[in-house]
């Protein structure tokens, strides 16, 4: 019953809290590569600086630098790992893997995933499906006159190998896949261009700068890293629950923010378009800059990354043009390097107030932790949700929740990119007048294959 909810969540983050230190301690370590002649006077590489992190994975290419190089952070003078999706910030020691490389002065780097789903959701209301998530990311950035210019584009193929009804996900709610009908316990599908972007930043100081960022689409300051950004999320093949009330702005057609960062503190605004995607999942659609919001982020460790934000929405959903949404998001994220791996958990929380209409909240827990060629993830929510029969009164919302563990192993694992196999079972948590219509408990599991980058 959905009353147990707390005490689950409490559970899930102990197991993880537990499993995360034994999968460091106790997996075995991979036999050492075989050694490789050293080339004829190698160059001495140089000291590594408290910036160099271990996650990332660097190859260069041809007509190009080969040597080791760390990327300058676009907004400021930090870390490059501090930054995720958008402007948003992760604690300074998360990974950033991908293939850098640099050209001239251009420093680049391309990230990307691909996953093969089975997914089979349980109950009267769940479906199978075989589909592929994926993403690909590229980013380029170099110094220009006094400040950094960062460029950025992020694409996907969802529309064509999830389809425009999305994957089954018992309980998710959000946008539309023709026009007509809002999705129900189905995940939408992500556009083909999930951002095309450009910033720029200024030196302010020596722990300082000011900096604008502009995306068609992009993604405004609200909520934490988008879920398919933050380590803890991004292998879990199930999107979370709470996506429409903490990142469902990831991808947003017009944005323009203006930020400030001094030291651990980011302080920035933007105005953006309030309206969610359109179920043409393949175009560029026309700004209209009716929202706007606000966020305060704050770093006091490597470890840490805090945030709080609010936004105006206007008419954000296609079907309800005459509603419009004030969200507020605070998260929380720890990050700890691992031997061979990493650990992040996250906690968040997330509302909704409609206008006209009512205040719904979503909380959730989700972690994962890596080590060698393991990967192990989980995680708990707790939700308000007043779209499962269309919206409406208080009478129609419904406290709902899910538990999920998950576990990936690397077939494959180079330099370059990994490949590997992985399930993800799930427990929705369903409110006693539900039960007729999801059943009590329903069981749902996904089973896959991971490659990425």
């Amino acid at each position: 019953m959905i009353r147990t909810i707390p005490m689950t969540a409490v559970a899930l983050a102990v197991l993880l809290l537990v499993a995360a230190p034994a999968l460091a301690q106790h997996e075995h370590h991979p036999p050492p590569a075989e050694p490789q002649p050293a080339p004829a006077k190698p160059p001495a590489p140089p000291a590594p600086t408290k910036d160099e992190h271990a996650g990332h994975d660097m190859q260069g290419m041809e007509g190009m630098d080969h040597s080791r190089h760390e990327m300058h952070a676009m907004l400021g003078p930090y870390p490059m790992t501090r930054e995720a999706s958008g402007t948003s910030w992760q604690p300074d020691s998360a990974p950033h893997a991908g293939l850098h490389r640099t050209a001239g002065s251009w420093e680049l780097m391309t990230h990307g995933y691909l996953m093969v789903i089975q997914d089979d959701q349980g109950g009267p209301r769940g479906d199978t499906k075989t589909v592929s998530q994926n993403m690909w990311m590229e980013m380029a950035s170099r110094p220009l006159g006094a400040g950094r210019l960062g460029l950025r584009a992020m694409l996907s193929a969802e529309p064509w190998t999830v389809g425009e009804s999305g994957y089954p996900l018992l309980l998710q709610t959000g946008e539309t896949a023709d026009g007509v009908t809002p999705l129900v316990d189905h995940q939408h599908p992500h556009d083909l261009f999930m951002e095309l972007a450009a910033s720029y930043s200024i030196p302010v100081g020596t722990d300082g700068s000011v900096f604008l960022y502009l995306g068609l689409p992009g993604e405004p300051a609200l909520g934490p890293p988008a879920f398919l950004h933050r380590f803890s999320g991004m292998d879990n093949p199930e999107a979370p629950l709470a996506h429409h009330w903490l990142d469902s702005t990831h991808i947003t057609f017009g944005v323009a923010t203006l930020g400030w960062v001094r030291g651990p503190w980011k302080l920035e605004g933007s105005v953006f378009t309030g309206r969610e995607p359109d179920q043409d999942r393949t175009d560029l659609e026309n700004p209209k800059m009716d929202s706007w919001s606000t966020r305060v982020s704050f770093n006091p460790a490597p470890n840490w990354a805090f945030q709080a934000s609010y936004g105006r929405l206007h008419s954000p959903e296609q079907l309800e043009p005459e509603i419009d949404t004030d969200r507020s998001t605070l998260s929380a994220i720890y990050a700890r390097p691992l031997a061979q791996g990493h650990w992040q958990t996250t906690l968040a929380w997330g509302r909704n107030v409609r206008h006209p209409g009512a205040a719904t909240d979503a909380w959730l827990l989700e972690s994962a932790a890596s080590r060698g060629r393991q990967t192990l993830f989980g995680r708990a929510e707790r939700q308000e949700n007043d779209e499962l029969f269309g919206h409406g009164t208080e009478e129609g919302i419904f406290k709902v929740g899910k538990i999920s563990l998950g576990y990936i192993y690397d077939v494959l694992s180079t330099e370059s990119g990994k490949l590997g196999l992985g399930a993800l079972g799930s427990l929705a948590l369903i409110p006693d007048r539900l039960e007729e219509v999801y059943g009590d408990t329903p069981v749902s599991w996904m089973g896959f294959l991971r490659a990425r980058i």
